[in-house]
């Protein structure tokens, strides 16, 4: 009897000790943030960009960059992954200025050059600082969030407290928590995950045009997970498939790029449903011949 006391209290320890360990150092598994001195002079070929910086409510400070397009159509708010600096990511702003909008990027606290404790909720609270200094030059309309990966929770949140001309969600997922589930699926993740990051709640509230693109053969947030997210806001939603796109290589396909520019330069019209058959029901009585 005593034995057994020995395994199940061995087996609660080695649990309990997994458990303090996942919330201690989920972060070193979660972010993979690069650093960059305070005078490091971002450079992009044939672009026109300059740098910010914000300092927020608490004393950090959110270092971007803001890339200008001529005679600019709008800004897109690209929220980037979750690994390395703008100063990689910044090479996917011509994916946007080609067509004439403005891109602001900025790197998530302990990004970069931006200071400041990272949580969710200052995060959260950031990003809704700089989309209010970009509203305040641009109207709304003229606003497209752009999320990627781990930028589609945040941008899936502004977009649900905020009237953007539209969203874009570049391999979202359904959940932090959710993703997290799939590798530890015995841990009390409700708990313990600091960046739950649920972005099928924020969906909900979202009232512009939500357009999703994912990748069939994404082993990191399967395409899945997309057809799932299409279905919680669906009069709003279009789903965008790149067949053979991975989690990381979107942008080395055709079939992205395309897509892409039908999606930002396209202006939403209500469609005209009159005299279509959207009220033909399909029988399932036999035909007489």
């Amino acid at each position: 009897m005593q034995s057994w006391m020995y395994i199940v209290l061995a087996i609660l320890s080695v649990y309990v000790l997994i458990s303090v360990l996942l919330f201690v150092l989920q972060d070193f598994f979660l972010f993979k943030p690069e650093k960059l001195d305070k005078d490091f002079q971002f450079h992009y070929d044939n672009q026109i960009t300059e740098e910010y910086n914000i300092e927020t409510r608490d004393g950090a400070i959110i270092n971007g960059l803001h890339f200008k397009a001529k005679d600019s159509k709008g800004v897109v708010f690209y929220l980037k992954g979750n690994s390395k600096s703008i100063k990689g990511w910044g090479k996917f702003a011509v994916d946007f200025t080609r067509h004439g909008f403005d891109v602001v990027m900025v790197d998530y606290r302990g990004f970069g050059k931006s200071t400041g404790r990272r949580t969710q909720k200052a995060v959260k609270r950031d990003m809704q600082v700089i989309y209010n200094e970009i509203k305040k030059k641009v109207p709304e309309k003229y606003i497209i969030l752009y999320g990627r990966s781990l930028g589609s929770g945040f941008a899936a949140k502004l977009a649900s407290m905020n009237e953007p001309r539209m969203l874009i969600l570049d391999a979202p997922y359904y959940s932090l928590s959710k993703v997290a589930k799939k590798y530890i699926p015995f841990m009390p993740l409700s708990l313990l995950i600091k960046f739950p990051m649920p972005t099928y709640k924020w969906l909900k509230y979202v009232k512009c045009p939500i357009h999703i693109l994912h990748g069939t053969d994404d082993k990191l947030i399967p395409y899945k997970t997309s057809i799932k997210l299409s279905k919680i806001n669906p009069k709003r939603t279009k789903l965008y498939t790149i067949i053979g796109g991975g989690h990381k290589d979107l942008n080395t396909f055709e079939s992205y790029h395309s897509m892409l520019s039908d999606i930002i330069n396209s202006r939403p019209e209500k469609v005209n449903l009159e005299s279509s058959s959207i009220d033909v029901k399909h029988t399932s009585k036999p035909i007489n011949a």
